[in-house]
């Protein structure tokens, strides 16, 4: 859909692409102003009020005087290139100039009004491009790693931070909205800026990039610095873009990508980054061998189904399908502990030095001991709405005190670990699984140039290998499906019209091929299109609103 103003063809803020917004900033048919104002607006329309989406954390309050000042450079000196006044939104781990306005706390009160020493490396990188960040999209606190909380009894759902409340997906009312980078995916599905940035330790790209039918790319570790970004893990953490299409995620990504010597394990990076615009090939599936570790695949029928189906748009665009082509070591892989060893190790040694190094902290939290000290003395307070601000229907029951020893038990875990002998072998057991019995030695078996499974039961492998994934749309639930599950806080993992995705998985550095195949698959069956969030979760501020404004 288009909308006009004095004659001139606007894009539909739903659904439009960076690149069709920078062509109309170019030809002048609205200026970055214009298009920040649209864009805060429509968060307006749906984060806290409406439907309450809670995507956004908290907007930029000198968005619209950077985009006047980059206006202002368009006329008199041109263009930077495609990301010039281009309004984005980062997930709120991702530091942002202190003097910009904006927190960087992962959810938590803990970091509220932190003083970071700069931008993170990559947002450095979009901003020297010319992009404006509107906002700081909501999360699962501190990244999933506040606990087991989010599980505990089906109660407490990923996607929830003390700061920035629940944030649900759009495409059914109170449902799931899947994992940490929830607000950056809710936030692309319905428009909220051009584009967005999440991070990802195990699926939190991917998951919610799936359950919100928009495109995520979890890049190779060491691909994209994690400087100045709040961790987890350094062996597993990566950032990575969330946008609508696999144009747009792959323009990101080439300005995101780089060496940065603040992250040692950038500078590892085999020779110059790609251009990953020129993987965009309608016909890059042509002749491309791809692999089905069939035995991944488990209880998600209308999933399975959907996925099995997609098997005949690659062969008829012209890949090979080999099925099954299971990894060697898949029941070590479901069965593994390793995984939780590293991450208990490395969030206690990778957060204190994040936290160290930040200029200020007015809460006195930098070390994560501090941290636990903390949120013990803040228990009470730290059941946000819309779940526990009443808690009259649980007297009698243990459910707030266990909810509220849950929620710091996996920093207490942290905390107890140690980097020994057992990390090591944990270690070492991680890139076996995911790397040499897991990812490489299924390509080589197999003579595959990639692997593909639905997004749901595809980050393990990749999460522990390092290695690139990258969602795209494939289905949707049926309108009969049965609403899961029934709880008090009814966030619905399961309802009709949550969108499902597919995922491409290769070895280390091969973004270049999966975008390719990623593309492909998208521009042949664009599911994307085939169904939008529901009528009340769509915003309905467009350029043609704010233009009349003025």
């Amino acid at each position: 859909m288009t909308f006009k103003a004095s004659g001139v063809a606007l894009p539909d803020l739903y659904e439009a692409s960076i690149v069709e917004l920078q062509d109309g900033l170019v030809k002048r048919h609205f200026t970055s102003v214009q298009l920040v104002k649209a864009y805060l607006n429509r968060i307006e329309e749906v984060n806290l009020k409406g439907p309450a989406l809670h995507a956004v954390i908290e907007t930029n309050p000198i968005a619209l005087s950077q985009a006047a000042a980059l206006d202002d450079e368009r006329k008199g000196k041109g263009g930077r290139g495609p990301l010039h006044g281009i309004p984005l939104l980062l997930k709120d781990n991702i530091a942002t100039l202190h003097e910009e306005g904006m927190n960087t706390t992962a959810g938590s009160y803990a970091l509220l009004g932190s003083v970071v020493p700069r931008d993170a490396f990559a947002a450095a990188q979009l901003r020297e491009a010319g992009a404006i960040f509107i906002g700081k999209s909501n999360l699962s606190e501190w990244s999933g790693m506040r606990g087991e909380w989010g599980r505990l009894k089906g109660q407490v759902p990923n996607g929830l931070s003390e700061r920035g409340g629940q944030t649900f997906s759009p495409y059914y009312p109170n449902a799931h909205p899947s994992s940490s980078s929830s607000g950056s995916g809710v936030a692309m599905a319905i428009g909220l800026a051009a584009g967005s940035l999440g991070s990802d330790t195990h699926g939190s790209i991917v998951f919610p990039s799936s359950r919100n039918n928009i495109v995520g790319i979890k890049p190779t570790i060491g691909l994209v610095s994690r400087s100045g970004v709040i961790p987890i893990s350094s062996h597993q953490d990566t950032l990575g873009p969330m946008c609508r299409s696999v144009t747009d995620a792959a323009l990101l990504l080439n300005f995101m990508a780089g060496p940065d010597p603040r992250d040692e394990v950038t500078l590892r990076q085999p020779g110059l980054v790609p251009d990953y615009m020129k993987a965009l090939d309608k016909n890059a599936l042509k002749g491309a061998r791809l692999g089905v570790p069939r035995s991944f695949i488990r209880n998600t029928k209308v999933i399975e189904e959907t996925f099995n189906s997609s098997l005949d748009v690659f062969r008829a665009l012209g890949a090979e399908i080999v099925d099954p082509a299971d990894f060697p070591d898949t029941e070590e892989l479901l069965t593994s502990k390793a995984e939780k060893r590293v991450l208990d190790v490395d969030f206690k040694v990778d957060l204190n030095k994040y936290l160290s190094e930040l200029v200020d902290v007015p809460t006195g939290v930098k070390t994560l001991a501090a941290l636990i000290e903390f949120s013990e003395k803040r228990a009470d307070l730290n059941l946000p709405p819309p779940f526990y601000n009443d808690q009259s229907q649980y007297v009698g029951s243990n459910l707030i005190h266990d909810i509220l020893l849950a929620r710091i038990s996996r920093f207490k875990q942290s905390e107890a670990s140690q980097v020994d002998d057992a990390y090591f072998s944990a270690l070492a057991e991680d890139f076996d699984l995911g790397r040499t019995r897991g990812i490489d030695v299924t390509l080589a078996q197999f003579n595959l140039d990639a692997i593909i499974l639905p997004t749901e039961h595809a980050p393990g492998p990749a999460a522990i290998a390092g290695y690139p994934l990258i969602s795209v749309p494939l289905g949707f639930q049926p309108d009969d499906v049965e609403l899961l599950p029934v709880t008090p806080s009814s966030v619905y993992t399961q309802a009709p019209g949550l969108p499902f995705g597919i995922a491409f998985m290769g070895t280390a550095y091969s973004e270049f091929k999966l975008i390719g195949y990623a593309y492909a698959f998208e521009q042949a069956t664009h599911v994307r299109l085939q169904r939008k969030a529901y009528e009340d979760a769509i915003p309905r501020t467009q350029l043609t609103d704010v233009m009349s404004q003025l």
